[in-house]
């Protein structure tokens, strides 16, 4: 049978043109019945509902009935009808059944009873099988459409920066090296250190942790860019927030200037609760009722209310101010932890806070400094359960006040030249933001774990599948 014959599962469950003849493709939940009917419950990932196949037991080959068990993969040609069972409102009535691929009910893994997140992740080859991971799963499709759509329809242009790179961008040191040396026996300079020069692209590389300098480049000359793809942190974190390869987006803007920054990010975060609300309604319910009872209330409370925005400093005063005695100290100049954020977000505002204005010193080199000398024209967006799910700035565009501070934090100047040219020809003012794909796909489906929004994790000790 032709592909072109087949009928999506999730367009045969909303089909109103009933009594005519489909085929149907997919892998077998659950079979159950007796000698004289068989009710086959069968999916092929379109959707999270499976539709009902009724099969009259004697019309078919007792062996091809035995290998229909909870994991094969059938096809299966008959007529769209009415359900007389409750649950769905269609079924098919098998005419005909073609057995792709059986699965040995003793050892298939996902058997009807639930199973633990952590069991699935030590399957993540098989999980995408199972309800929680096929809604999650595409949510993140769609989640990832919404995002260009976005863009593209603000007049945004998509622009590819690079994985390998020779600079850190975010001076955190924390990074994959790429190498093609013999690691048993590497050429060596005459002081005994590695001569990358040797290597491949004749100095050292890395696995880029942000697009971000780049992208700069991008908008100096575009005006809106914006950037999505993986990024990588060699962090030895084994935390339910943290990640070794990750996906960023990464837009940046030529003339906006802080309050504009915080514009479209709000705007931006907006959109995608919204899209998700209005495309994966089904996914997000099952999620609900499964793990989040709250979960579709807080999206929806994310969409109709404004974000609070504060100052960092006005942050420090109510934390101080709180009564709560918090795990991790906080006062003017330290950072703040999951902690403080939630506070703000959960409990003192109770919606999603973007905070401006923060000390220079726990801040990226490369952010706008304000008059004072104290702090940045940095911003952070929280969010209810993640704490900051986007970090961003108005970037400095003085080369001297540039130059300055790389000096002051002891960056490679000679690393960063091409990155310094942007401020000494045609500099503008200009802001950016990122965007954490997966801290973002946390707080739309209600997963606690960072590790259940990614199809295949990678983390310390962890590089399976």
């Amino acid at each position: 049978m032709s592909i072109k014959n087949r009928t999506k599962i999730k367009e045969a469950l909303n089909s109103t043109e009933l009594n005519r003849t489909i085929t149907v493709k997919g892998w077998v939940r659950t079979r159950r019945g007796n000698k004289k009917i068989a009710f086959i419950a069968l999916n092929d990932g379109s959707t999270i509902n499976n539709i009902q196949v009724v099969a009259d037991v004697p019309s078919f080959p007792d062996e091809l009935l035995r290998h229909i068990t909870t994991g094969a993969s059938v096809s299966v040609t008959g007529k769209l009808a009415p359900s007389v069972g409750s649950g769905q409102n269609v079924e098919i009535h098998a005419e005909n059944i073609e057995l792709y691929g059986s699965a040995d009910p003793a050892s298939y893994p996902l058997q009807k009873k639930g199973h633990s997140l952590e069991f699935l992740r030590e399957i993540a080859h098989l999980r995408p099988r199972t309800n929680t991971f096929g809604a999650i799963f595409r949510i993140r499709h769609t989640m990832s459409y919404a995002i260009h759509k976005y863009f593209n329809d603000k007049g945004f242009f998509y622009l590819h920066t690079p994985i390998i790179t020779g600079s850190d961008a975010e001076g955190a040191g924390e990074m994959f090296r790429v190498t093609t040396l013999d690691m048993m026996n590497p050429p060596r300079t005459e002081d005994g250190k590695i001569n990358y020069r040797e290597d491949f692209f004749g100095k050292e590389t890395n696995l880029t942790v942000s697009g971000q300098l780049e992208g700069e480049l991008g908008a100096l000359a575009l005006s809106d860019i914006y950037t999505f793809g993986p990024t990588f942190r060699a962090e030895n974190s084994n935390t339910p927030r943290h990640l070794a390869e990750f996906w960023m987006i990464e837009p940046e803007m030529a003339f906006y200037d802080i309050n504009d920054n915080m514009d479209l990010a709000e705007d931006f975060l907006k959109f995608l609760t919204e899209f998700a609300l209005g495309h994966c309604y089904d996914d997000l319910l099952f999620l609900n009722n499964m793990y989040d009872k709250e979960l579709l209330d807080r999206l929806k409370s994310v969409t109709s209310t404004d974000f609070k925005r504060i100052t960092y400093t006005e942050a420090i005063d109510i934390l101080s101010s709180s009564g709560v005695k918090f795990e991790f100290p906080n006062s003017w100049g330290s950072d703040l932890q999951s902690e403080h954020e939630r506070y703000l977000v959960e409990r003192h505002f109770k919606k999603p806070v973007i905070i401006t204005g923060y000390p220079k010193d726990i801040k990226a080199f490369y952010m706008k400094q304000n008059d004072d000398g104290k702090t940045v024209r940095a911003m952070d967006v929280l969010f209810p359960r993640i704490g900051e799910i986007v970090g961003g700035s108005q970037r400095e565009d003085e080369l001297l006040k540039l130059e300055t501070r790389i000096k002051e934090l002891g960056l490679p100047e000679k690393d960063l030249k091409w990155y310094l040219d942007t401020r000494r020809f045609g500099s503008v003012p200009h802001s950016g933001f990122g965007l954490g794909f997966e801290r973002m796909m946390l707080f739309i489906t209600g997963m606690s774990n960072i590790r259940d929004v990614m199809p295949f994790p990678r983390t310390p000790k962890n590089a399976e599948f």
